[in-house]
This record gives C-alpha cells, structure tokens and sequence, in this order.
C-alpha cells in the first residue's frame, strides 16, 4: 500500500496531532501533506516526518495565523499531486478531505467533525472569542465555503467518524454513512487504582469553549477543592473568577498528569467535545468522569458505572452532579477494563482493517 496523509494544519499540537503521532508509528514511510507546518509547535521526536505543505505555507503570518487565508485553502488542497499513492487518509476538521485523487486511489477521510465555522458558526464564533474583523471576514467566505465544502466529501470514498455525534453531523451534512473508530488514547499496562484525595481535577487547554468557566462557578459555590491544570488565553479571567478553593497548577507534563488523575476524587469535563481524550486518560487511572451530557462523553463516560452526567450547561447543574455523586460507590478496576477498549491498540488494529480492506 502506498500510502498519503492529508492533515488541515501542522501548526499546533493537541488531540488531533496525537491521532497523527500514531499514525506515523503505523505508517513511518507515510508522508503527511498538509496547508501550513510550524515545526516548533511539535515535540523534537515529531519534527523528523516528512511534511510536505501548501503554497499557503510561503505566504506571511500564515503558520501563526491560518485563518488569515481561508479563502485560498480549496486552491491549497487541490493542488498537491497525489498519483503515487493507491491510498489517501485525510484526517480533518476542516478542508483536507478536498484533494484530488484520481479514480484508482483509494480515499478514507477520518473525519474529526465536519467543518465547524462554516456550519454551525454562531456557536463557532461564540466558543473562540472571534473580534470583529474577522468576523467580517468569515462572512464574506462562508457561502462559498460552504459550497466547496459541500461538494468536496463527494469525493471521499469512506467516511469514518470519531463519535456518534460526529457521525451524526456527517450525515446531516455531507448526506454519507459512515462507520466509527474511536481516536487512540495512550493507556498500555494498566496501574494499581490509589487512593483518592480530597480535590476534584481538570486537565484542559483554557479556552472558552472547553466550558472551564461552568466548573469555576461550580465550585466557588459548592466551596470544595479544584485543581485545574492547563494554560490557554482564558487563565487570567478564570484566575479573577475563582475563589481561594480552586488552584491553578499550570502547564503539567504527562507524568504529572497521570499523577494528578490517579488521587483526584472525581474528573471533571464540562464542555462539549466532538470526543475528548483527557475523560478516558483519567478513567485508565480508575478515576470516575462527570460529564456535561454531550458530544464524545456519550460515547466514552457510562452513567453511575465510570462516572455521571450533568445535563444542563449550567454551574447549577454540575454542581448538583457533583454533589449527588458517591465516588466511593465505584469500582476503579471496572473503569479501567473500560477505557481498554479505547487504547491506542484497538485503534491501530481498526485502522489497519480499514486501509487494508480491498
């Protein structure tokens, strides 16, 4: 099988860009294509693949600021030649399921979610803080964004979805069916369960639309111990929000992490994500999730067995969750043994299934 990947950006790293670290693991010979490469963003082990981008990447304040040059990312993706590969994976939020391929290559978009700002962009605009000229600007493109959009995920041969609920967008929008793999998360042999202490946890970047404000609230009524730990564009005003119970730990590396997870009494994971890996990360540690009631969490977070729900995002609503939930009453090793079926292995092994299939 030759084999490409077509990533929308390179130009930071969160969950998506692990899905990609495990991808280079199973296909190290794979080169990525990609609109923008800002290589510094990445761990030093990473900054060795073979990333071939767009002519946007050229073009000024393009790796720091992309969305910049919306209008001209149709143009980028369709101008990579890929006629010497029989197999194309795009894995994408947005765009990079728009290449072209010619009619013996095979193309599997694992899509992440449709593309946000183009169909559901007040809550897009809302959740990242966009001013107002670039309001303007995402005005003047949407309708033709939407088009190109449109029309490219017929050129998909197989869609695979993250979650129900991306699957469910992928139909409403691009009118296709498509299977599910949930994205990998790094769990491997699994730890002896400790002993909880007296604080709950969050492990986030702090930007509005990761909902950090709704456990603020939450917990400055309740009074109980919060450890929040992450950095993002919303720190100081989380920071001026909080009461003396909740502490801001800063960045954490994954040890620590790992650390923070294993003690905490409860994780907490207010937003809406089209999946969310940090709710299962916790879970191998046999920590139990409260969860707001959608998105990925549907998919990962089993009522009163790893965790609870709260329905409404409200820090009414978390805060009842958070009261009526006897952590006690779990058994950690069960919640462990769940968030096997999410690990990195059970990923690659579906995967393969699904590239291989002929």
């Amino acid at each position: 099988m030759r084999l490409a990947i077509i990533c929308s950006f390179l130009n930071q790293y969160g969950g998506a860009e692990r899905v990609l670290e495990v991808l280079h693991r199973m296909y190290p010979d794979a080169p990525f294509y990609t609109s923008v490469y800002r290589p510094e963003a990445f761990p030093e082990t990473d900054r060795g693949w073979d990333v071939r981008t767009s002519f946007v990447n050229r073009l000024p304040m393009a790796k720091r600021r992309p969305q910049l040059y919306l209008a001209q990312y149709p143009q980028a993706f369709e101008s990579f030649d890929l006629r010497a590969f029989d197999t194309v994976l795009s894995v994408t939020s947005s765009f990079a399921h728009g290449v072209i391929t010619s009619s013996e290559t095979r193309h599997i978009c694992y899509c992440l979610t449709p593309t946000r700002f183009l169909w559901n962009y007040p809550a897009y605009i809302e959740r990242e803080g966009i001013g107002r000229l670039a309001r303007a600007v995402l005005q003047r493109s949407l309708k033709h964004l939407r088009m190109w959009d449109r029309l490219a995920a017929d050129r998909v041969d197989e869609f695979v979805a993250i979650s129900r609920t991306v699957q469910q967008r992928i139909a409403k929008i691009y009118r296709r069916d498509s299977t599910i793999l949930y994205p990998p998360v790094q769990i491997g042999k699994l730890e002896s369960p400790q002993e909880p202490e007296d604080y709950y946890l969050i492990v986030s970047r702090l930007i509005p639309y990761k909902r950090i404000d709704l456990a603020v609230e939450a917990f400055n009524r309740l009074g109980l111990p919060l450890y929040i730990a992450g950095e993002g564009r919303d720190k100081q005003k989380l920071q001026a929000m909080a009461k003396p119970n909740i502490r801001f730990l800063g960045y954490c590396s994954d040890d620590e992490k790992r650390r923070l997870m294993a003690r905490c009494r409860a994780f907490i994971f207010p937003g809406e994500e089209d999946f969310g890996l940090a709710p299962l990360e916790a879970m191998a540690m046999g920590r139990p999730v409260i969860a707001y009631a959608a998105g990925g969490a549907l998919d990962t977070v089993l009522d009163k067995q790893t965790g609870a729900f709260f329905t409404e995002p409200t820090p009414g609503s978390l805060a009842q969750a958070v009261t009526t939930l006897d952590t006690a009453s779990f058994d950690p090793p069960a919640i462990q043994q769940h968030a096997l079926q999410f690990d990195e292995s059970v990923f690659s092994a579906g995967l393969r299934a699904i590239l291989e299939k002929r």
